[in-house]
């Protein structure tokens, strides 16, 4: 029975590195060898592609070598499930509380390339907001330190003044690895949204080409926020949404929109554009007056020639069928329609006619199936409306400058579907969990929604702080940013609930907090050898569930967290079915040889039951067993009836 070890394998955050040596090994086999990459002959093999001078266009800054191993450094910590504070048990959305570096990367092997949206508000770095400041060396107890969950109250959270000699350096550093593993959450047709002002927009846009690539860039969306209370030589009324695609080509335009469009379906003769002939059959509608005809070459600039036939137009269409040479924009479309078949653009438009307008110029009329939103966004409401809002939301002022629930539920009904997962890990007010309920109110939607939020402790007897202090200790809570996150979404649930009433869609959530590993870490006492082997026999850690345990299972063989659990006592022990049999757990402390027999019978029998399809993965504590007896008989029980060795695990 293999064992699920902390930092092997299926740690819960991958060996990034390894998995890039791996990469280049399946691409270029020569140029690996004992898992160490040649890059002198790896150069040759690229080619013309390979550039050995300093000298490159691109973004760089001091600490940028650090910002990458952050990303690529696999984790020690796991999430840990809180008891369930909204909706029922199955609540398919998630809020984690945790330093969003670390949550990034424990996320990667169980949504990696199923997330559809993300969008986040991270700090601008105007000097008095903070910058997450991350520590390379321990970053989970660095984590548990900031927020006052080990040590003496916790470390400051200071913001990154500009005075400072790393000023934009700094912020670049924080965002380089979140954005670098974000990416690699993104489905192929996965979008990447990220509200900046101008302090780091140019910054931000340079970044995002470069983990992204150049084409993935989509747009810079501005949103005024129609008060602005910066004085200068400038009032600055505006904020901008970078956008960035996964796979522009994977990328299909916006869904929605109302009633019908015209477009014309000739230009100007090009190289790009050559002309070419078409046959039009008798009939075919004409918007110019009774006996009018088109004769020779007419059109001005976007000519056409007649070819044989007439042109005659009477009684509202052309009176015989007449060949035209033009540039034509949508030939193939033109031939399918006048075929007889259904029709749609590139778009995915119905193309409902092709016509002749009163000049001579064929026209398209399409059904309207998609739309092309402005770069300039809609006004959404001054500032001081969306804070007055929450407000009356919470009962109380504890957030500033809220974005509009209204604007981030466009973007959420521009780019996620039905079905969709949307992202945001830097959730601060929790608006975009708020905009992802309304929208599935809105048209009976069932998207999810992971949220992730640093419990920033919150000080009593800071003034800024002392309002949002004060309401976490009227309702109970520790205070910290993230229970008024939580807070927030409990009262938009119920909010959206009542707004409409005939919505029966999901709006609880789960709720994970990030921890060290519930696997014992071997930090051996130099002084007391015989001691730390006596502790470390239990490698499971005391103060750990079964819960516990189980999630972390979860992240280590890359089983979304909200995936159904059904459970059952087999043989007296609580056995868990995860997805419907692809994951089966035992996690109980201790199970005998006279259980073992009864034990892999009654896990084969429910295997069998479920039908499941693909492989089954079971685990158990590898300290359960009162002997490596017992646990052989019941790792070759399970092999015996089908279950995979390798799938047969221990933690």
């Amino acid at each position: 029975m293999e064992r699920i070890k902390q930092g092997d394998e299926l740690s819960g955050s991958s060996d990034r590195l390894g998995e890039n040596v791996q990469r280049i090994a399946d691409a270029f086999p020569e140029a690996v060898a004992e898992g160490v990459v040649d890059f002198d002959l790896l150069r040759q093999l690229v080619g013309e592609g390979s550039d050995e001078t300093n000298e490159r266009f691109g973004l760089t800054w001091s600490g940028k070598r650090g910002a990458l191993q952050m990303a690529l450094a696999p984790t020690t910590a796991t999430l840990r499930p809180w008891p369930c504070v909204s909706g029922e048990g199955n609540a398919s959305s998630i809020v984690i509380e945790g330093d969003n570096l670390e949550v990034l990367k424990l996320l990667q092997k169980p949504y990696a390339g199923r997330v559809k949206l993300i969008y986040i508000d991270p700090p601008y770095n105007t000097g008095n907001d903070f910058v997450y400041p991350d520590d390379f060396t321990d970053s989970v107890r660095h984590y548990l330190s900031l927020t006052g969950q080990v040590g003496a109250g916790g470390l400051r959270l200071t913001s990154n003044a500009e005075t400072s000699g790393r000023f934009h350096a700094t912020w670049l550093s924080m965002m380089y690895p979140r954005l670098r593993l974000a990416r690699d959450l993104l489905r192929d047709d996965g979008i990447l949204m990220v509200s900046i002002d101008d302090h780091e927009f140019d910054h931000l846009v340079m970044l995002v080409k470069e983990l992204f690539g150049d084409s993935a860039f989509l747009a810079s969306l501005i949103w005024n926020k129609q008060h602005s209370q910066q004085q200068g030589i400038f009032k600055r009324y505006h904020e901008y949404i970078v956008v960035v695609a996964r796979n522009p080509a994977a990328i299909t335009n916006i869904a929605g929109g109302e009633g019908e469009i015209v477009a014309g379906a000739l230009k100007r003769v090009s190289a790009r554009n050559p002309e070419s002939t078409f046959a039009f059959p008798k009939g075919v509608r004409c918007e110019a007056s009774d006996g009018v005809e088109f004769v020779g070459q007419f059109g001005g600039s976007e000519k056409v020639r007649v070819i044989s036939g007439r042109f005659l137009c009477d009684g509202g269409s052309t009176s015989e069928p007449v060949t035209l040479a033009a540039g034509w924009t949508q030939k193939t479309q033109m031939e399918s329609w006048f075929s007889g078949a259904d029709t749609f653009d590139s778009k995915g438009q119905r193309v409902l006619e092709f016509y002749f307008s009163s000049t001579g110029k064929l026209k398209c009329r399409k059904e309207r199936g998609s739309i092309t939103p402005s770069t300039l966004l809609r006004p959404f409401g001054m500032v001081s409306e969306q804070t007055a809002a929450l407000s009356e939301l919470m009962g109380a002022s504890v957030f500033d400058t809220p974005k509009p629930v209204d604007m981030i539920q466009e973007f959420v009904e521009w780019f996620a579907g039905p079905d969709d997962l949307v992202m945001d890990f830097f959730a601060g007010s929790g608006t975009t969990g708020h905009a992802v309920m309304a929208q599935n109110a809105a048209d009976g939607g069932n998207r999810r929604y992971i949220l992730v939020q640093l419990p920033e402790p919150l000080d009593p007897e800071n003034k800024e702080q002392k309002v949002a202090a004060e309401f976490c200790q009227q309702l109970g809570v520790p205070l910290n940013i993230a229970e008024l996150t939580k807070e927030r979404l409990r009262r938009a649930g119920e909010k959206v609930k009542a707004e409409n009433p005939d919505f029966e869609g999901d709006t609880g959530f789960r709720v994970y907090r990030l921890d060290s590993s519930n696997i014992r870490e071997w930090d051996p006492d130099a002084t007391n050898l015989e001691g730390t082997i006596e502790q470390y026999i239990d490698r499971i850690k005391l103060d750990r569930s079964d819960e516990d345990l189980q999630t972390e299972v979860l992240l280590k063989l890359g089983i979304e967290l909200t995936t159904p659990i059904e459970t059952r006592e087999i043989a007296g022990k609580k056995v868990s079915s995860i997805g419907a049999g692809a994951l089966m757990t035992c996690l109980e402390r201790a199970i005998t040889a006279d259980q073992v027999e009864a034990l892999a019978s009654g896990i084969i029998d429910w295997l069998s039951e479920l039908q499941t399809a693909g492989d089954t993965t079971v685990v158990f504590r590898d300290d359960a067993f009162d002997g490596d007896v017992a646990k052989t008989n019941l790792s070759e029980m399970l092999v015996q009836h089908g279950v995979a060795r390798e799938n047969v695990r221990s933690l």
